[in-house]
């Protein structure tokens, strides 16, 4: 499998999907959160009460506009593929975006990620969902080989630190594609891809048009 370029958080306002768009990526990401009943594309998380969203040293206010999954999926115009990240650790944001895609129609490929496992399985149903497993940290990865042998998924997307040749191998036994973040410069997508990586997913613009680059 060729390697393929992921553009990390893109899809989290309708200028990065546009720019992701003219770069030619492969797959675009985007967090989803369930929040008062609507489904929202966004990084920054909720603070309770507080009216701010907030991400370690970023903030923002709580009343500023919000994109919304439906409004997203609508302005894309070019079929592009989507990885949905679902943000939380319930069930809900999973059932809720798998009756967004129904009632919508959208019915193209989608990529759907977590590190809360049973959201991303209570989308994997749809005939044209990719389940994607995360694993963050060590005891993530621990529970994934279990994971694995319980069912089949269409990839994982493993924190680079947690990854070298042997666990990759092992992996690809396993699944479709193994895909790995947060690869922000071309040393490390160098390394990703010497130990058998196939998912490079970047923030950087620079590093994703050198996995097309070479891909020719």
């Amino acid at each position: 499998m060729s390697t393929i370029a992921i553009a990390h958080r893109a899809g989290n306002s309708l200028a990065g999907l546009h720019e992701a768009n003219v770069l030619g990526v492969d797959v675009i990401e985007c967090d989803i959160h369930h929040h008062r009943g609507r489904l929202e594309v966004r990084h920054l998380k909720t603070a309770g009460p507080l009216p701010f969203l907030w991400d370690r040293w970023e903030l923002a206010p709580a009343s500023a506009p919000r994109l919304g999954l439906q409004e997203l999926l609508e302005a894309d115009r070019h079929g592009a593929t989507f990885m949905l990240d679902l943000k939380g650790w319930g069930t809900g944001v999973g059932a809720a975006v798998a009756r967004l895609l129904h009632e919508s129609g959208h019915d193209r490929p989608v990529m759907v990620c977590g590190r809360h496992w049973p959201a991303v399985e209570a989308l994997a149903r749809l005939d044209h969902v990719r389940p994607v497993l995360s694993a963050r940290r060590p005891r993530e990865l621990a529970a994934l080989w279990h994971e694995l042998l319980r069912r089949q998924v269409h990839g994982v997307s493993v924190h680079r630190s947690l990854l070298d040749t042997e666990v990759v191998s092992r992996l690809r036994r396993h699944v479709g594609i193994v895909m790995s973040w947060p690869i922000n410069d071309v040393s490390s997508m160098d390394r990703m891809v010497d130990i058998g990586v196939e998912g490079i997913i970047s923030d950087e613009p620079t590093v994703l048009d050198e996995v097309l680059r070479r891909r020719g």
